[in-house]
């Protein structure tokens, strides 16, 4: 039964249910009103009102967001730092912190670049222009990138050597695998490699986004003149080369294997010394809809544009001369701060393919997802459409399996005769997918198959075009998007024919039709065959890939026609519920809270006293725990072995509890320049669910770090006497007791 206001019972600051739910951590706790501000945010200098008097200390109500994407990867990079991470885990997590920064230079530092570079005098939520904003950059990402190769080179390395993993430097092996390399070199390389002179007589060469290159610098040995080249590293090999019949795993780097073997690509010149570096380029999509008669031709130009992107970073070895530091600047077009000196190996991305060398012991402990209860207990004659008909039900990704949940709902509906229609957005999938071979088969079987392709999802704008083209040769109809939107939802709608009636079943979930990444990034997905729920995603469906100007929806939250509204009007009801005297609390998690206007209302409703739990994994522009400001607001970020991805929003609604899951986040993309689609849960064995998951997650000891008002994180450590509690391994020990 759903409890009212007049139902509660307060003791001692709790809201104390009449069943409640034992999950071994601690309850939910909803703190005493001590007191509330007699001013608002809104009456505190107008924070985020953009025609507001530049002269306010904005700093004081927001972070920086591209500063607060930088503090995510350090906590990134902090997993592979901690000792209790597994060895090869190490390497990995300090291969996704390279990663993740190429993209953030690709997309963050090129798009304020472009913005300084067209004196465009924006200035961010917390108060910066484009040029402050560019040197905050780099004066955070500096000491971090000297500390990932201090890590690398003074720990992770030597550690790996130590257990039989040997990245080792060419020079430094014997000769007998020297002979090896040269062999390697001969076979393998040299046909491949093309070294390009630089003089007047040859152009600076074209240097591909994320290469790594060596600039060579020989003379002649008759006329003593002296010149540099460059050769690319090959990426169609592995980056780093196996020597064979070692007892251990044993690697040298590529490049180095090139380098020692340079006589061959320049003969007759003295080689004189050799440099590697690695460029990064403006890889941000510009594709004016309006006026394109065609997306995917337009799309397929503006990739091949991409690849000649401005130059945002170049990555240099700390000892090259000052003169060819200075060329390639100058041949580069960028500047001095532009470049970043590596003491090392220069690209530790590759250190990824460490991480899966068959080393068990030095791994994770792998995880297999279990099957759904719901699922597992059902007889095998009984199809996935009988069981939605039982009730509700939630899955929880990859603790519970996509395969026999997702993947299962659409291969079943794409062979059930009694199934007349399947609509689905895609944002990102791969094209060997099960989802794209079940739609196709689908639309072989005769059924009415509609998909909603993203063909602008970062990154997988090829990728999607490939596999978009084979669902329309089979028949699909195959929607691109609306223009000037991302569509970014996740849901599919299964029509079914029923007796003389039809009937809707819909999964609506935060995580993209991807089995490979459901494998580790958190999510969740609800089902049900609920009307209105099948009735809004029939309407969403037509606005879609029809003309609809649909305003109102009877369940679903949907950006951008009134998703920032609806969030709006939940936390200002909790704000009268708590100046009315009940006790409020909202809980969110999601990837990234960097909306103002959401941020406003989250500081008005900690000014009388609402209580916030925010979960969030990446950016985060609120500063918490700010005296007179966000006093009751606190924030986590929680990094583990499994990318949290998933999004949930928790209301107490003066104890008529709302919470809802979706695929939006809180920032000005989702909300306004999206298609996304938020769902109430309302079965109340869901509401406890989501709620435990919840209550997890805030008890979490092990991997969660507490955002301070400075902007530092602080990770949590057990306090004297406490058990360590890690909110990913609790979920994976529900499933199988073997991981608790």
């Amino acid at each position: 039964m759903t409890r009212t206001k007049k139902d509660l019972i307060k003791k001692n600051g709790e809201i104390v249910t009449e069943t409640p739910v034992d999950v071994g951590v601690e309850p939910l706790a909803i703190p005493e009103i001590d007191g509330k501000s007699d001013k608002s945010l809104l009456e505190l200098e107008q924070p985020v009102n953009k025609k507001a008097d530049k002269t306010i200390d904005r700093s004081r109500y927001f972070f920086n967001r591209e500063l607060s994407w930088i503090a995510f990867n350090k906590r990134v990079l902090h997993e592979g730092i901690d000792a209790r991470t597994p060895l090869l885990e190490r390497a990995k997590f300090c291969a996704i912190f390279s990663t993740n920064l190429d993209e953030f230079f690709m997309v963050r530092v090129a798009g304020v670049k472009k913005k300084f570079a067209e004196q465009l005098d924006i200035i961010t939520d917390d108060g910066l222009k484009p040029d402050k904003q560019l040197l905050a950059i780099r004066d955070a990402l500096l000491p971090l990138v000297t500390m990932q190769h201090d890590f690398f080179e003074n720990t992770l390395r030597p550690e790996l050597h130590k257990q039989g993993v040997k990245l080792l430097d060419y020079k430094n092996i014997d000769k007998k695998h020297q002979h090896y390399l040269k062999t390697y070199f001969r076979e393998k390389l040299f046909p491949v490699l093309t070294p390009l002179a630089v003089d007047p007589a040859h152009p600076f060469p074209y240097i591909s986004n994320l290469s790594l290159n060596l600039v060579v610098l020989v003379r002649d040995r008759e006329t003593g003149e002296e010149n540099f080249a460059r050769v690319k590293v090959p990426s169609v090999l592995p980056r780093f080369v196996r020597i064979p019949e070692t007892k251990d795993h044993t690697f040298v780097p590529l490049e180095q294997v090139i380098a020692h073997n340079l006589d061959a690509l320049f003969p007759g010149m003295e080689i004189l010394s050799y440099y590697p570096f690695r460029i990064t380029r403006d890889a941000e999509l510009d594709i004016e809809e309006e006026e394109a008669d065609d997306l995917i031709s337009a799309l397929q130009e503006e990739l091949r544009k991409q690849k000649f992107g401005s130059v945002v970073r170049m990555e240099i070895a700390n000892d090259v001369p000052h003169a060819i530091r200075q060329e390639l600047i100058s041949q580069l077009g960028i500047t001095e701060t532009d470049v970043y000196d590596i003491p090392g190996l220069i690209g530790l991305g590759d250190l990824m393919a460490l991480a899966f060398l068959p080393l068990p012991k030095h791994q994770d402990q792998p995880w297999k997802s279990v099957t759904h209860p719901r699922l597992k207990e059902s007889p095998n004659e009984k199809n996935i459409f009988d069981i939605i008909q039982e009730g509700d039900f939630l899955v929880h990704h990859p603790y519970q399996s996509f395969t026999t949940t997702v993947q299962r709902f659409i291969e079943e509906a794409a062979n059930d005769p009694k199934v007349l229609a399947i609509k689905q957005t895609l944002y990102r999938t791969s094209g060997d997918s099960p989802i794209v071979h079940a739609l196709i088969r689908a639309a072989e079987n005769g059924k009415q198959v509609a998909v909603l392709v993203e063909l602008k999802a970062r990154f997988d704008e090829a990728n999607n075009i490939l596999w978009a083209k084979k669902l329309e040769n089979a028949g699909v109809h195959v929607v691109y998007g609306l223009k000037n939107l991302k569509t970014h939802t996740k849901t599919a709608l299964v029509v079914r024919q029923e007796g003389d009636r039809l009937v809707r079943y819909v999964h609506i979930g935060t995580g993209n039709y991807n089995p490979k990444t459901a494998r580790f990034y958190s999510d969740l997905g609800i089902f049900s065959c609920c009307d209105d729920l099948g009735a809004d995603l029939t309407d969403l469906f037509n606005y879609l890939t029809g003309y609809s100007r649909q305003r109102e929806y009877r369940k679903l939250l949907v950006a951008p026609v009134n998703m920032r509204d609806r969030f709006l009007q939940l936390i200002h009801r909790e704000i009268e519920h708590q100046k009315q005297g009940y006790p409020s609390y909202i809980i969110a998690k999601m990837n990234s809270l960097v909306d103002p206007e959401i941020i406003s209302a989250l500081y008005e409703a900690s000014q009388v006293g609402v209580n916030i739990d925010l979960i969030i994994r990446g950016m985060c522009c609120l500063r918490p725990k700010v005296k007179g400001l966000s006093d009751r607001i606190r924030v986590i970020s929680v990094i583990g072995r499994f990318l949290e991805h998933s999004r949930i929003f928790y209301f107490s609604n003066g104890g008529e509890e709302e919470v809802y899951i979706g695929s939006a986040d809180w920032m000005p993309r989702n909300l306004d320049a999206r298609v996304e689609v938020v769902t109430p849960v309302e079965e109340p064995s869901l509401v406890q669910e989501l709620k435990q998951i919840l209550e997890i997650v805030l008890a979490d000891n092990r991997q969660t770090w507490d955002l301070h008002a400075d902007g530092t994180y602080v990770q949590r450590v057990p306090k004297d006497g406490e058990p360590e509690m890690s909110s990913q391994k609790h979920f994976m020990s529900q499933g199988r007791p073997e991981f608790a």
